[in-house]
């Protein structure tokens, strides 16, 4: 006896079936909006909170551009540029590292590790001790050295394409190569100019000003809408080229593009805050974690910076006894990090 056909479905779809591209949706915009407001929360914190505590009324109405006796100047030109640059080069610096992280298929491709953040320090070691170079021409040869340094690193790695592990080797190798340098260059400097040198290459957000904010805010301004035009041949490419290709992506125009746009972000947040630590290295992971999987990281990882930068500003400069420059508490959250990541893979079989 022939079957009769089944009937179509009209009932309640199965929980979980059909639903889960809508929730890690739902789940992606609390979390990047839950960021966002953590940020604004945060920023806000800062522009109140310090040696002079200063109520949220006084604090808006300086930004709003009112005279406040006292608060307009240490809330307006002390912990407001301060406050931006911090925002802008936490930004800057996830966005960036999350970038080579997707592009490279690798968690270990960060500025940080690949030699473009070491290659700003070198530069503005040597401007500041041999040179004697002021704070904007140390900032304009910084921008220059990680752009040099993103090329020889790129050129060098290319061979019918740009592999991952390649380029990331290589980036280590210069990176201490330019580390041996800027040792150098300290073991040499007389005691002023060590002191400033070393205030640069921790990463520290002291005496912050809108000289030295303008740029890496215009620079972000530009470069940011250049990466988020490329969000999905990035997560193409994820796929490997061969795929990311078959889908009608131009692989090597879009590497080229990504990269010049994250060497700019690099370069420009590192010249206006110095190498603030594992702030590019960090923001991609946690982002992920915290967002799930589906969908780009650039926005969620450049939020992600901006709080770490910002959580951790505050925290050097007044959770401790001493005042700490932000890079130094990066520094320590970072580090263990990538200790972890190494000893997981390596117990997992893979490699780099």
């Amino acid at each position: 006896m022939p079957c009769e056909p089944r009937p179509p479905h009209t009932g309640p779809l199965r929980p979980g079936r059909g639903r889960r591209p809508g929730r890690r949706a739902r789940r992606r915009r609390v979390v990047v909006l839950t960021t966002a407001l953590l940020v604004a929360a945060v920023f806000t914190v800062t522009l109140m909170a310090g040696q002079t505590f200063y109520p949220l009324d006084d604090v808006v109405r300086v930004v709003s551009g009112e005279q406040v006796p006292g608060a307009s100047f240490t809330v307006g030109r002390l912990r407001l540029p301060r406050a931006v640059l911090a925002v802008v080069a936490g930004f800057s610096f996830g966005l960036a590292g999350v970038t080579f992280q997707t592009m490279l298929r690798n968690p270990l491709a960060s500025p940080d590790v690949i030699g473009i953040s070491s290659g700003a320090s070198a530069a503005a070691a040597v401007a500041i001790v041999t040179l004697s170079l002021g704070r904007t021409q140390v900032s304009v040869l910084a921008i220059a050295a990680a752009l040099a340094v993103a090329l020889l690193v790129y050129t060098l790695a290319f061979k019918d394409g740009v592999a991952g592990t390649r380029l990331i080797l290589i980036g280590i190798g210069i990176s201490a190569m330019l580390d041996s340098l800027i040792a150098y260059v300290l073991s040499r400097a007389p005691e002023w100019d060590l002191q400033e040198a070393a205030r640069w290459l921790t990463g520290s957000l002291n005496g912050a000003t809108w000289e030295q904010t303008t740029p890496a805010v215009a620079a972000l301004a530009v470069l940011c809408p250049v990466l988020l035009s490329q969000a999905r041949n990035l997560s193409a490419m994820q796929l490997g080229d061969d795929t990311a290709s078959a889908l009608g992506v131009r692989v090597e125009r879009t590497r080229v593009t990504v990269i010049v746009a994250a060497v700019g972000l690099i370069a420009f947040a590192t010249a206006a805050a110095g190498p603030i630590a594992f702030v590019a290295f960090l923001s991609g992971p946690i982002a992920a974690r915290t967002v799930g999987p589906g969908g780009s990281l650039l926005v969620p990882a450049g939020l992600v910076g901006s709080l770490l930068v910002l959580v951790a500003d505050f925290t050097g400069q007044f959770a401790f006894d001493a005042r700490y420059p932000v890079g130094v508490v990066t520094g320590v959250l970072g580090a263990p990090y990538l200790i972890h990541l190494i000893i997981r893979t390596h117990r997992a079989g893979g490699s780099l």
